[in-house]
């Protein structure tokens, strides 16, 4: 029995190299990489690329069972040889590339090449509708149908989405929130074409000058105007274009309009960061106006008792207060207004709430 051959050794050499594994492909080397880094306790930031690879990726470990140590070591050997050899990396994707050329491509430019990679299959164009702000992405929301919008807010973030849907009138976002609920069956074929659509329309829109419309940036400017200029502005305005003036007169927010746009819980916040001075100076200037009154009466109902016993004493020591320094502190009333707005400290309330 001893001198019997072994299996093994009845084996031809020609078998033996038929039965010798084959050399893993590129696709094969890079889950072998993958897995062995993996193992090892790396953290690799696979979430960077692009979904297709990702996908690739995956099913071709799942795909996998065992590899033999010659066989890692090699291909561990040729990675860090080709590793040795990279001089220089690029991003992955469109956006990746983008963002490095950001300030040295023009906007038109970068628009232009967001538009092509829209027909590339392997673009996903849900990343670009979710990188996008929601400024951007809300007319698009206010015109399509209920059910292309109950496919946008699923596929965007939650907190976008939530932004979105509180921004929509009371019943279209009633209306798209349940139509999130019927969207269990829609195929990913049928989502993809949709984000392909609305990325497309949204991406050939023409750039714009300004961020905000016209109506805004008046109304923002007549804001801190004097109000012998505010008022003569709008008179004008009324004469050449009566609806244009409404909107106007609508964006416009000055000292007067606290009692109606702000809330009294908030008034302490704005105490907080108003200069003290200034908060004197304007109620002193508003002792000749009823409208300027029932504001500076407003902020001092609002506020403790001895805060406000205080500073009707200051505003009794201030006499007389010229027009220039009261305008000059109510807007710098209505300028915290709005810093402690644009934080998210306080919400304004508007004209149709």
């Amino acid at each position: 029995m001893a001198n019997e051959p072994t299996v093994l050794a009845r084996i031809t050499p020609a078998q033996r190299a038929v039965a010798a594994p084959r050399a893993p492909n590129a696709r094969q080397k890079a889950a072998i990489i993958v897995q062995f880094l993996l193992t090892e306790g790396g953290s690799l930031p696979l979430a960077k690329l692009p979904e297709p690879m990702q996908a690739d990726l995956a099913e071709q470990m799942a795909q996998m069972r065992t590899v033999d140590r010659r066989t890692l070591a090699l291909v561990i050997e040729e990675f860090m040889a080709e590793l040795d050899q990279v001089g220089l990396s690029f991003p992955g994707g469109i956006e990746g590339a983008l963002a490095m050329m950001d300030g040295h491509i023009s906007a038109n430019a970068a628009s232009r090449l967001r538009r092509m990679a829209a027909s590339n299959a392997s673009s996903d164009p849900w990343e670009r509708l979710t990188a996008m702000t929601v400024q951007t992405l809300l007319p698009v929301l206010e015109e399509e149908s209920i059910e292309v919008g109950a496919v946008m807010l699923s596929k965007l973030p939650v907190a976008k989405a939530a932004e979105l849907l509180g921004k929509l009138p009371g019943d279209k976002a009633r209306r798209v929130a349940y139509a999130v609920s019927q969207t269990s069956n829609v195929d990913p074929d049928t989502v993809r074409r949709i984000g392909i659509s609305l990325a497309g329309q949204l991406e050939s829109q023409p750039l714009r000058a300004f961020q905000a419309n016209p109506v805004e940036r008046v109304g923002a400017i007549l804001n801190v105007s004097p109000a012998v200029t505010r008022e003569d502005v709008l008179k004008g305005l009324d004469e050449t274009d009566s609806g244009f003036a409404q909107l106007v007169r609508r964006a416009i927010f000055t000292f007067v309009h606290l009692p109606t746009r702000m809330l009294g819980r908030d008034v302490p916040k704005l105490i907080r960061v108003v200069d003290q001075a200034q908060l004197v100076t304007a109620l002193a200037a508003s002792t000749d106006d009823p409208e300027k009154q029932t504001a500076a009466e407003f902020l001092l109902a609002n506020m403790s008792q001895r805060m406000a016993q205080g500073l009707r004493e200051e505003v009794a020591a201030r006499g007389k207060v010229k027009e220039k320094d009261a305008e000059e502190a109510m807007n710098q009333i209505i300028a915290a207004v709005r810093q402690l707005e644009s934080s998210g400290e306080l919400v304004l309330i508007q004209e149709e709430d």
